[in-house]
């Protein structure tokens, strides 16, 4: 079935709030609902969006130019949901930047999972500490994608994953792979070992008995930890790792971006595997 698309000539036109101001972080952070389930999520562009529509989160409406709606058209037969078509103008005026990627996409959030659920028969899983930047967060997830985690564990300091930034960065990851947020990570961490994980702390010092990333084997269920970067992991999340390990690096190097490192460790681990 062809979808049905709306031509609209107004940037103005109430249909697509859902879009105005993306440029504006307050704006979209009191439109959007981080965490119960009762806001929205922007993704943009083609690749992401086709993300987006192999993942649970329903469209609510769609926003392209003619290039965009090109490029999407196969991808949205059968799609129910509104597919507005505007011309490159009114497309800047509406989203407040030059915006070029050719489609837009907002769908509904749902209700957070836990812990309980994200880690239930998964062998690999990725906890993040105060990761609170948006992009460092949406290559976390692409990462944890690349290598085979089943899913994250996000404590409530760090970033908003299905923020469009965020998504973007993780190309459209951050909508595949399930993640729960918990309070506290030293607390999750104490409850993934309960329930057999390997926690495995990635840390840049080589205090505290840290081990080279590439002496440590794949096994079933681990979970590898990782921090913001500056402050790194707390001495609490330190303290509730079974291992710490450090990526090994040239003099002078203090340490790598998270989302690299996270990569790093990450592929040692499904190279042991």
């Amino acid at each position: 079935m062809a979808v049905a698309v709306i031509e609209v000539d107004d940037p103005s036109d109430v249909r697509l709030g859902d879009f105005y101001g993306l440029n504006d972080p307050e704006l979209r952070r009191r439109r959007e609902s981080d965490g119960e389930g009762d806001g929205f999520l922007v993704a943009e562009g083609v690749l992401v969006i086709r993300q987006l529509l192999a993942s649970p989160y329903p469209v609510r409406s769609l926003l392209v130019t003619a290039k965009g709606l090109a490029d999407l058209e196969a991808d949205l037969d059968g799609v129910d949901a509104p597919v507005y078509l505007i011309g490159q103008t009114a497309m800047t005026a509406v989203t407040g930047f030059a915006f070029h990627r050719g489609a837009l996409a907002a769908a509904a959030r749902r209700p957070p999972i836990g812990l309980d659920e994200v880690a239930d028969g998964a062998d690999l899983l990725v906890v993040a500490e105060g990761v609170n930047d948006n992009e460092n967060l949406g290559g976390l997830f692409r990462n944890a994608a690349a290598f085979g985690a089943a899913g994250l564990v996000l404590d409530r300091a760090s970033a908003d994953p299905l923020y469009r930034r965020a998504i973007r960065v993780s190309m459209g990851h951050s909508l595949r792979l399930p993640f729960a947020r918990v309070a506290s990570a030293p607390a999750a961490l104490a409850w993934l070992r309960a329930a057999g994980f390997e926690v495995l702390a990635l840390t840049p010092s080589s205090a505290g008995g840290s081990e080279d990333v590439r002496s440590v084997a794949r096994r079933p269920r681990q979970a590898l930890v990782v921090g913001a970067e500056g402050p790194g992991l707390t001495d609490a999340a330190l303290a509730s790792a079974d291992r710490r390990i450090r990526i090994p690096m040239a003099a002078g190097v203090d340490s790598l971006n998270v989302a690299t490192a996270a990569a790093v460790a990450l592929s040692q681990l499904s190279r042991s595997g």
